[in-house]
């Protein structure tokens, strides 16, 4: 009744007569919504804003990034609020069809024009969440710089916290430093695995629920590559597009510690021994 109530309110807050509400799947920190209404239909996220401070805020910061080189779909923001004590982010609905022909080939070659926008330094300009955790992004000068201080070291420190011992050693950052490769940051996605797009009603692929930063490019590419989902006529597309340096393979591991890190911090021991590997791999 609790969560109707503020479903009504968010509906009244922006004009949308005779509302109805429908769940949709896919939220694992938010409770998601279809809204339907005289007017159209637009999609809510509506979360705990003592639990989740600024997360919506964040999350359309990193919406706006990705949508500004207008090369790839987006969803529009159509409001963000808090009402009582739940905030929530009132996001264009998508439409979906079948994915196009050339679906995984466009992917690739837009995932490239992203990646090609860049900045002068890495990080972004506010704090933001990987799943439920929070993201640092202070600005760095360097690919390994950023990679270590910024998405390991905080990563690291709530493992410890929690009681896992990762075996990390001085040896490992030193070879992590050597091996990374020193490229301009790109503007990436930063938690693309296959439930973070959609097929838009062009048949077209559409970004949902980010992690923005300029970062090291090869994250979201490894990323991608950590639990399936993507063909690998998108990796040849891109690479057409964007070459890679040379031994990004070798590399894949490496940037998925990352991830492997944030599922160990949120999901338990389950993908401790995955940690370990990486980290015994390149000490």
């Amino acid at each position: 009744m609790l969560e109707n109530n503020i479903l009504n309110k968010i509906a009244e807050e922006h004009n949308l007569n005779n509302a109805k509400f429908n769940r949709l799947t896919g939220g694992d920190i938010n409770d998601v919504f279809l809204i339907t209404s005289e007017e159209k239909k637009q999609v809510v996220k509506i979360n705990n804003a003592e639990k989740f401070p600024g997360m919506f805020e964040a999350e359309k910061a990193g919406l706006e990034a990705l949508q500004k080189p207008k090369v790839i779909d987006v969803p529009n923001i159509l409001g963000i609020g808090k009402i009582e004590n739940t905030s929530y982010l009132l996001l264009e609905y998508k439409e979906s069809t079948a994915k196009s022909s050339t679906f995984w080939e466009d992917f690739g070659k837009q995932m490239a024009a992203l990646h090609r926008t860049t900045s002068e330094e890495f990080g972004f300009h506010q704090d933001n969440y990987i799943g439920s955790l929070p993201q640092q992004n202070n600005a760095a000068a360097s690919a390994a710089n950023f990679y270590i201080s910024e998405r390991l070291e905080p990563q690291l420190k709530i493992a410890k916290d929690r009681g896992y011992d990762l075996g990390v050693t001085r040896s490992f950052f030193s070879n992590i430093s050597a091996i990374i490769p020193d490229e301009k940051p790109s503007l990436i996605h930063g938690d693309l695995w296959g439930g973070n797009y959609l097929v838009n009603g062009n048949g077209d692929p559409c970004l949902i629920d980010p992690a923005t930063a300029f970062a090291p490019r090869e994250m979201d590419l490894s990323m991608m590559q950590l639990f399936g989902g993507f063909d690998k006529e998108l990796f040849n597309s891109y690479k057409k597009d964007f070459p890679l340096v040379s031994g990004f393979e070798e590399r894949i591991r490496l940037w998925q510690l990352y991830y492997l890190l944030v599922h160990l911090n949120l999901f338990g021991a389950g993908y401790k021994a995955q940690v370990t590997s990486i980290i015994k791999q390149f000490s």
